[in-house]
């Protein structure tokens, strides 16, 4: 790679970092190519240039936070053993990013999720998408510990899945409007109450 192409990467990944930061903090309906211009630096036809349209931009912003929470969550649980260490270890890493990232900054999947929902087209699809791959990838968690006998043999992973993502959307709701300090404990509390009623 050549000194210009490998600059032109660092830039774009810049462009969509400040992207995340601001969709985070404002929502996708914020992200404009002149809003990310303006935040690094950069002329918005230089913005425009490295990604593209709005939409471009918004679809690459979703990616990337999908990219850095699967990094964050799922990747180092993975050396975990499968079934209950690993199921733990991804509940664990999530409570943890949640109460130092999302619950800081904001979380394009849970506020993207109410700023799309009513609107068809690319970009809800593509938020879906992302979504679903993670529920897909923690359901699949939840079923090797039922598969290891690590959670008992008539747990719906379904229903397991719909618990723990509420349990996170309701931490989210408290840190950041309630501004609740011990949210994040009491997400860990409800973790525990929870497995207990899974387990053998």
């Amino acid at each position: 790679m050549d000194a210009r192409t490998q600059k032109s990467e660092m830039t774009r990944a810049a462009i969509v970092g400040a992207g995340v930061d601001l969709a985070s903090a404002e929502g996708l309906e914020a992200l404009t190519l002149q809003a990310v211009a303006d935040r690094i630096g950069l002329s918005k036809s230089g913005v425009f240039s490295r990604v593209g349209s709005r939409e471009a931009l918004q679809k690459a912003v979703i990616e990337e936070f999908g990219r850095r929470f699967i990094a964050d969550v799922f990747v180092p649980a993975m050396q975990c053993p499968k079934g209950l260490p690993r199921l733990d270890a991804i509940m664990q890493r999530w409570i943890v990013r949640t109460r130092d990232i999302d619950a800081k900054q904001g979380c394009i999947y849970s506020a993207g999720a109410f700023e799309l929902d009513d609107r068809e087209g690319p970009l809800r699809d593509l938020l879906f998408a992302e979504v679903t791959r993670w529920r897909a990838a923690l359901r699949r968690t939840v079923l090797q510990a039922v598969e290891a006998g690590h959670l008992k043999a008539d747990t719906d992973p379904e229903q397991v899945v719909s618990e723990v993502n509420s349990l996170v959307l309701g931490m989210i709701h408290d840190a950041r409007f309630l501004r609740e300090p011990r949210a994040a404990e009491r997400a860990q509390s409800t973790w525990r109450r929870l497995l207990k009623s899974y387990t053998n």
